[in-house]
């Protein structure tokens, strides 16, 4: 079994959707949009270590130079 998430962009598709429900070809879930949209910022903290301010900056401005 696969699970895959699809956006549902007329109500005709949601409507085929049901009707393979029915043929027991594939099983509605419940949305659990909760879970994939919050962040748990917690799993970043310390990914970057503390720079002074003008040390960021430079590094901005190398980065943005590198492209003209």
């Amino acid at each position: 079994m696969r699970t895959v998430t699809i956006e549902i962009i007329n109500e005709k598709a949601l409507n085929l959707l049901r009707d393979l429900e029915l043929l027991k070809l594939i099983r509605f879930r419940k949305d659990n949009t909760e879970h994939t949209t919050t962040i748990n910022w917690l799993d970043y903290k310390g990914a970057m270590s503390k720079q002074p301010l003008s040390i960021i900056d430079q590094q901005l401005n190398d980065l943005r130079n590198e492209w003209e």
